[in-house]
Formats: structure tokens, C-alpha cells, sequence
């Protein structure tokens, strides 16, 4: 990261101590499914005798806490505590198998791992083979856990201990396209900057309800959903998996008064398409943002005729979620621009000449600022090959246009996302190639009515080798989380390939890309 943007002197101020304060009575958080509300005051309080737990178990400043669960205002508890005490929060995705969670948390020389009894059968196979020191259980639910007992049992740490906004205050896995997963290092100043940074476009304020539906152990649904809103001292809603029914019921509830979203297109998709939104009142809304990949035109004006103006964003885990949103006044007629870059992100596109590339002229996007990571996890050479300069490439395609609106194209290395997902092929590659029929193998992302994107694996089967559909699926079930599982399989003669031996994808996608769907 570029020191001249931060001052490596500025402190981390304890947000939930500030406001617990100044508004002790103002409603922090609620929990939907357990039905928990939480003031700041509560919140603090809650937070103090967590972190004093924690400090128990031999949790020291820089130690690496992970959390494995469904949303719930407890994963919030965690990760403000781990703040406080200077420990670094390890957010792990609940849809991965026992085989990459355990790579994540021995990678991460994981010290405690606090993990919902949803999952218990699943902790029961890590446990085997990940070396943890305290395994703590919670029930998001509200009911009894060594979670809750440590809390209550404990005294309350109030005071945060001094950290600046260079310290490492998160760690989040993302793939990568050799197919293993990166640590993305993330600092409080990222945190800082990334919840300031489009208060103004998305209209929120003290007095907002911010409806958390993504999972928080993604960056946008922590990062958009929840962290903005809790620096301002108002109020977020969690839900523990997202639900069109659930979530439309939600948004009707006046008492409730949620006004801001954030969903993928997926997730609109899918509310668009439930029948409870007709007699939903969006009139409430102030803000409703859209993520992780670009949003269909047409989505977008449906909404936008039903009275909801969906802001399409780009954000990466590297950049702290927070890069680029669309305005709310160019909504619909810029339908399809991931908007302007905010306040303290910079952006180039670059070209193959590694030169600012002309106007409505493709090329890498590049980024800057006090958001962006400073490197990877314990891993200096992915680190040195994503920076030129202190800028950071992130991999995808777009451009600019003369009034300086940004276009996101495509990724670079043939990712796809599928219903709020990215998804790396390479990842998947490597899984399939364990099985010894499958002579070659090129996976790519095809659309999909639910999901907006599903892979599909079309593969080339040794010479005399008989290799069923099921089979593969099976084999992959065994090794990859289920969003990850491609959902066609194609056996054909030969991949297409350039005159140097790389396979084109491009010409696959092409052949593949409409394929008529329930079919394989």
C-alpha cells in the first residue's frame, strides 16, 4: 500500500465503545432468526466480556480467530472483539468442504475458532486434521453454547488496545487462478476508508435500518451491509440466510423501517420473481445496491419501473469492498456502468502496453487507495505480481467512457459468478484431473436462470476409458463445495486450442454458453 496515503499514526477508534457513549440506548443490532435486539450499550457490553473470554483462552494481539457460521449479530460480537484486543478475524465460508476449510485454518495457524452447532458434524472432520487450539461452539439461534457461557461467565475488557490503521485487522480467503485459495490481509484503515467511502451515494445516516441478507463472511455483505452502518451508530438487521419471502416481509414490516440493501443480481432475480412483491412496499427504500457482478439491463429497469433503484457497485475482496457505485440520478439510463470511482479509490485502465488505455477502450483495471490491500497472506509472490507500482491489478476487463463512467467487462482469468460466488476454474479443473479416465478438461461459466452463472466442465475422456456423468459429479461432491459443483458435463473429441497449445475458452463459451436448461 502506498504509506503517503495513510498517516501510519492515526488510530483505530473503537466504534461500538464510541456510541455505546454517546447513544447507549440506540438500537445496534437485530438478530431476525433468534430474535435478539441489541443497543450499543448491550453491544458494548456483550463485546467487553467476549473479548475478556477470548483473552482466556490465550488469544493474544495478532492471533488469527476464525469464525464458521450462518449470519447472526454473534459473528458481529466476534469480530468487534477480536478488534479490541488486537486479534485478527478469519471469516470462513460455511458452503466450503471440511478439506478447504481445514487448508484455510491450518494456512492461517488458526488459534481459536468459534463455529455454529449447524455445522458440528462438519467441525467434527476438521478437528481431525486442523491444528486449533479452542474449538467454541455457538448456536446463532439463541440458545445455550460455550459461546454464550463465555460471555456471561466473563468480566468486561473495556478499553481497546492501541493499534494504527496499518495493523492487519481480518484475514478473507479468495481463490485464485491457480486454484489455491489466497489469504487477503485487510487493515483497519481498508475498514475505515471502505465505510466512509460511499456514505454519501448510498444516502445512509445515523437514522438508518441496514437489511443484512449476504453472508457477512463475504466482504460485501460485511462491508456494505453492516460496517457502514455501525460506524454511524444505526441500526442492522441480520438475517440469517437469505429468503425472498423472508426478505419481502422484512422490507413490508413499517415497524421495522429497514431502508438500505444490498443483494447480487441473483437474490433481485429472485425477489423479482416471488409473488409477495407486489404487495411490498419499497417507498421506504433509500438505498439498494447490487454486487459481485454486473447487473442485467433489464433487471434493473424492472425494478426501477416497480419503484426500486438498484445502484450497481464494484468492489473485490483486495479492495475492501469498496471501489465503485453508480449514482442514484443515472439509474436506469446507465444501466449496465458499475457507476464512478469514490472518494478515496483511483482507478486506471490499462492496456497490453501497460499504458492508461484510451477512452471506451478495454484494457486492465487497476486501483488505488487507502482501501486496497497491502499483500496476501504469507505469500510474497502473489503479493509482488498483483502490484506495479502501488497500484493494483485486479484482474478484469472494462473501460471508461468520455464522462468518466466505469464498464466492467469481464475477468481476465475466465472467472464466473454463480448466485453471488466467484468462482475460479481452475479450482474445479484441478479436482476433475484426479480422475485418471479425463485426459483434458476446460470448465467455464454458462448461464443460468437461477444462479445467472453455472459451470460447465466439458471434458476429454481417455482413449478406451468409460467415464459416467454421476461419476464425475460424485467425485467432485467429494472435494468442492456445492456452489462450486459444475452443474453440466460435456464429453466431446478434442478441446479447441491456439497455435501455442492454450486452450480457447473464448470459443468454448461461444459453443456452450446457451445451453437449454435442466439439460446436460
Amino acid at each position: 500500500m502506498d504509506k503517503k496515503i495513510l498517516d501510519n499514526n492515526t488510530k483505530v477508534v473503537d466504534w461500538i465503545k464510541h456510541h455505546a457513549n454517546v447513544t447507549p440506548g440506540k438500537l445496534a443490532t437485530i438478530d431476525i432468526a433468534s430474535k435478539r435486539n441489541y443497543t450499543y450499550g448491550e453491544m458494548n457490553d456483550r463485546i467487553g466480556r467476549l473479548a475478556s473470554f477470548m483473552k482466556s483462552l490465550g488469544v493474544k494481539q495478532g492471533d488469527r480467530v476464525g469464525f464458521y457460521a450462518p449470519n447472526s449479530t454473534d459473528i458481529l460480537d466476534i469480530i468487534f472483539a477480536c478488534w479490541r484486543i488486537g486479534a485478527i478475524t478469519l471469516a470462513l465460508n460455511y458452503r466450503l468442504t471440511a478439506e478447504e476449510l481445514t487448508y484455510q485454518l491450518t494456512d492461517a495457524d488458526t488459534k481459536t475458532l468459534f463455529f455454529d452447532t449447524e455445522f458440528s458434524e462438519t467441525v467434527t472432520k476438521i478437528r481431525k486434521t486442523a491444528q486449533v487450539d479452542n474449538w467454541i461452539d455457538l448456536d446463532g439461534l439463541g440458545g445455550e453454547s460455550s459461546f454464550e457461557r463465555g460471555i456471561t461467565n466473563s468480566p468486561k475488557t473495556e478499553e481497546m488496545i492501541e493499534q494504527e490503521f496499518d495493523d492487519q485487522c481480518m484475514l478473507m480467503y479468495s481463490s485464485g487462478t491457480t486454484g489455491k485459495p489466497k489469504g487477503v490481509i485487510i487493515t483497519h484503515g481498508m475498514m475505515f476508508y471502505s465505510a466512509i467511502n460511499g456514505i454519501s451515494l448510498s444516502k445512509a445516516s445515523s437514522d438508518s435500518v441496514s437489511l443484512a441478507s449476504m453472508p457477512i463472511f463475504h466482504i460485501g455483505g460485511l462491508n456494505v451491509s453492516c460496517c457502514p452502518v455501525l460506524r454511524l451508530g444505526a441500526t442492522t438487521v441480520v438475517l440469517r440466510n437469505f429468503d425472498p419471502e423472508i426478505v419481502l416481509d422484512l422490507i413490508n414490516d413499517q415497524e421495522l423501517g429497514i431502508d438500505s440493501l444490498f443483494n447480487v443480481p441473483a437474490a433481485y432475480n429472485a425477489l423479482r420473481q416471488h409473488p409477495k412483491n407486489k404487495t411490498t412496499d419499497f417507498s421506504r427504500i433509500v438505498s439498494a445496491i447490487a454486487g459481485a457482478e454486473s447487473v442485467p439491463t433489464p433487471l434493473i429497469e424492472w425494478w426501477y419501473d416497480r419503484g426500486l433503484i438498484i445502484q450497481e457497485g464494484y468492489g473485490l475482496t483486495e479492495s475492501a469492498a469498496s471501489s465503485i457505485l453508480l449514482p442514484k440520478e443515472y439509474v436506469p439510463d446507465l444501466a449496465g456502468s458499475a457507476g464512478k470511482p469514490l472518494m478515496y479509490t483511483d482507478i486506471r485502465v490499462v492496456n497490453q502496453s501497460g499504458e492508461n488505455a484510451q477512452i471506451n477502450s478495454s484494457g486492465e483495471i487497476w486501483l488505488k487507495g487507502p482501501t486496497i490491500t497491502p499483500g496476501y497472506w504469507r505469500n510474497d509472490k502473489a503479493t509482488a505480481k498483483s502490484f506495479v507500482d502501488g497500484w493494483f491489478k485486479t484482474g478484469d476487463i472494462g473501460k471508461i467512457d468520455e464522462n468518466g463512467f466505469v464498464y466492467i467487462e469481464e475477468r481476465i482469468d475466465d472467472m464466473y459468478v454463480s448466485g453471488g460466488e466467484n468462482i475460479y476454474p481452475a479450482e474445479v479443473e484441478n479436482v476433475l484431473y484426479e480422475l485418471e479416465e479425463i485426459k483434458e478438461v476446460a470448465v467455464i461459466g454458462v448461464e443460468d436462470n437461477k444462479w445467472g452463472s453455472v459451470g460447465c466442465a466439458i471434458i476429454v475422456l481417455k482413449s478406451d476409458s468409460g467415464i459416467s456423468k454421476n461419476k464425475v459429479i460424485q467425485h467432485c461432491e467429494k472435494k468442492l463445495a456445492n456452489f462450486k459443483l459444475p452443474k453440466h458435463i460435456i464429453f466431446i473429441d478434442n478441446l479447441p486450442r491456439s497455435a501455442t497449445g492454450k486452450v480457447l475458452k473464448y470459443v468454448l463459451r461461444k459453443n456452450y454458453q446457451k445451453i437449454e436448461q435442466g439439460k446436460k
